[in-house]
C-alpha cells in the first residue's frame, strides 16, 4: 500500500492503471455504480486475486470507461454513501473476513472526480464477503469455489509466501525510498561504504530484497526492507503495530505504569538504541566485593539482548494487531512476542535454529545483531546461572511466546517449580556442552556451600520426581550419580 496519499501520486497511479491494455485480474473499472453489495464482491474477488498473480494491491476505479480506459468523471461520493444509517466503508469492514485494508481515495483527474478504491492483497486465507469467497477470472468476478485449481493455486501461495517478500510501500521514487529508509545505517551495519551516487545505493539495498523494482514505475519497499530500516516505522501503515514496545511499571503488577516508549525505527538501524534505553530501564543491585561496592544490572545485559533480538526474529508478523513487548517490574522482567514457538518450549536449549522469517534472521545475523546457531537461549540460561538467579521461565500463552526473567531471590525463598525448573535448565546446558550434571554442578549453579551436598540431592531428587531429569546410569553410587534431562 502507498505510505501517503498525496493528490499527485494518487493521480499518476490512476493515469499508469489507464495505461493497462484491459481490465486485469487485480484492477477493475467502473462508471457509478454504487451498489454496496457488488462493492464488497469486488474487493473479495480482487484482493484475491492481488495475491494470487503476486500483487501487493489491487484497484477499482469509478469514473473511468471500462473500454476506452477515458477519464469520464462519476458521481459516486463514497464519503457520502450510506447503506442503512451505516457508512459505507464500516459496513463493508463489517462484512469482511478477514477485515483487510482498503481504502477510497477521491481524486479530480482531467478535471474530472475520480475515486480509487486502494485494496490490500489477501494474506493467510481467502477474503470473504458476507460468507462467500470471490475471484477474478479475466475480467469477471466469479465465486471462488466455482473455480477449485485457483482455489488450490492460492492456498499453495498463502503456505509459501514469507512475510519479507511482502511489500510494505509501493511504487515509491528513487527520493522516496532514500526518504523513507534509513540507508547510512544499512551501509554502516554492512561495513560497505556509502556509494557516491545515489543508483548505486538503491542498487545495494535491492541486492538484499529490501527493495525491488516497480511494474508500473518507482519502487516497491518490501516488508523486510521497512521493518529492518524503517526511518519511522509510523510510515509504513501495516507495520505500525510491529514497532516494540518497552513499559517500566511500578512494583510487581500492571496497575501503574511508571514510563511506556514505542520504537520508531526499524529493529535493525534501532536495535542499539533499544537496547540502551531498555538498560536504562533495568533497576541495579549494589554487589559488595571483597573490598568494593559494584553497581550491577539486576538482568544479566546479554540475556537480555539475546531475548529481544529472539522476540523481534520469531514473532509471526501475520498476527495482527500486536507486535513484540517487553515489561519491566520490580522482581521481574517479561519479553512477549506474538506467534506460536516453532518448537515445544522445553527443548529452547538444545534444539537446532528454527527460523520463521528467514530472511530477516539471515540479515540481522550478517549485521551481528542475533545469531543463527541456535545458542541464544543457551547464553540467556548462563548468564541466568552465572548471576545466580531463578531459572527464566518460558510460556506460551495463546497465540504468544513470552519469557521471564526473574531478579535475585535467596534460595531459600525460592518455591519448588523455581527450584525444578533450575534443575531442569542446568541439566540441559550441561547437557548440550558434553558435561554431566551432578551434585557438585548443581550446588555450584546455586550457591551451595560443599557441606551441604543433602540439599543438592534433594534438588536433584525433586527433579527426576516431576519427570524433567533422569538418572544417566542405575546402579551407580550415590556420590557418583550423574543426571541428564528427561528427552536425552
Amino acid at each position: 500500500m502507498t505510505t501517503q496519499g498525496t493528490v499527485d501520486y494518487l493521480i499518476s497511479l490512476v493515469h499508469e492503471l489507464r495505461k493497462l491494455s484491459a481490465e486485469t485480474e487485480w484492477v477493475e473499472f467502473k462508471h457509478n455504480n454504487e451498489d454496496p453489495n457488488e462493492i464488497g464482491e469486488y474487493l473479495s474477488a480482487l484482493a484475491n486475486a492481488a495475491a494470487l498473480i503476486g500483487k501487493s494491491s489491487a484497484y477499482l476505479l469509478w469514473g473511468i470507461d471500462d473500454t476506452t480506459h477515458d477519464v469520464v468523471g462519476t458521481t459516486f461520493r463514497p464519503g457520502k454513501k450510506k447503506v442503512g444509517n451505516e457508512e459505507l466503508e464500516n459496513w463493508l469492514l463489517r462484512l469482511l473476513d478477514p477485515k483487510i485494508h482498503f481504502r477510497f481515495h477521491p481524486v479530480d483527474v482531467d478535471g474530472k472526480p475520480v475515486v480509487l478504491l486502494e485494496i490490500s492483497r489477501a494474506s493467510l486465507h481467502p477474503v470473504r464477503f458476507q460468507g462467500q469467497e470471490y475471484i477474478r477470472v479475466g475480467s469477471y468476478k466469479k465465486k471462488l469455489k466455482d473455480y477449485p485449481e485457483k482455489e488450490r493455486a492460492l492456498w499453495r501461495i498463502f503456505d509459501q509466501i514469507p512475510f519479507e517478500d511482502g511489500v510494505a510501500a509501493e511504487r515509491v521514487p528513487s527520493e522516496g525510498v532514500l526518504k523513507l529508509l534509513d540507508y547510512p545505517a544499512f551501509f554502516d551495519l554492512a561495513e560497505r561504504p556509502l556509494p557516491e551516487r545515489r543508483e548505486g545505493i538503491l542498487e545495494a539495498l535491492a541486492d538484499d530484497a529490501l527493495i525491488r523494482p516497480a511494474e508500473v514505475g518507482g519502487w516497491d519497499v518490501t516488508n523486510l526492507g521497512a521493518i529492518l530500516f524503517a526511518k519511522k516505522l509510523d510510515d509504513f501503515r501495516t507495520l505500525r503495530r510491529k514497532a516494540f514496545r518497552v513499559i517500566r511499571y511500578k512494583g510487581n503488577s500492571r496497575v501503574e505504569t511508571i514510563r511506556e516508549l514505542a520504537g520508531t525505527k526499524g529493529y535493525a538501524s534501532g536495535f542499539e538504541g533499544l537496547i540502551d534505553f531498555i538498560n536504562g530501564l533495568v533497576p541495579s543491585n549494589e554487589v559488595i566485593g571483597k573490598a568494593l561496592r559494584k553497581t550491577m544490572p539486576m538482568f544479566p545485559e546479554l540475556a537480555v539482548r539475546e531475548l529481544v533480538a529472539n522476540a523481534l526474529i520469531h514473532q509471526d508478523f501475520f498476527v495482527t494487531g500486536a507486535g513484540p513487548m517487553l515489561e519491566i517490574f520490580d522482581d521481574r522482567m517479561e519479553i512477549t512476542n506474538p506467534g506460536d514457538p516453532l518448537i515445544d518450549a522445553d527443548r529452547f536449549v538444545d534444539s537446532p535454529p528454527r527460523s520463521r522469517n528467514e530472511a530477516l534472521a539471515s540479515l540481522m545475523r550478517r549485521f551481528r545483531i542475533c545469531e543463527e546457531r541456535g545458542t541464544g537461549i543457551d547464553k540467556v540460561v548462563s548468564q541466568v546461572e552465572q548471576y545466580q538467579l531463578p531459572a527464566p521461565l518460558f510460556e506460551v500463552p495463546p497465540g504468544f511466546t513470552r519469557t521471564v526473567l526473574f531478579a535475585h531471590r535467596p534460595f531459600r525463598e525460592m518455591g519448588k517449580a523455581d527450584r525444578v525448573r533450575a534443575c531442569y535448565l542446568h541439566a540441559c546446558l550441561r547437557y548440550v556442552t558434553h558435561q554431566p550434571t551432578t551434585n557438585t554442578s548443581l550446588r555450584e549453579r546455586f550457591g551451595i556451600s560443599p557441606t551441604n551436598r543433602a540439599v543438592a540431592s534433594r534438588l536433584l531428587r525433586e527433579a527426576v520426581e516431576a519427570g524433567m531429569i533422569r538418572l544417566a546410569g542405575e546402579d551407580v553410587p550415590d556420590k557418583l550419580r550423574t543426571y541428564i534431562p528427561y528427552w536425552a
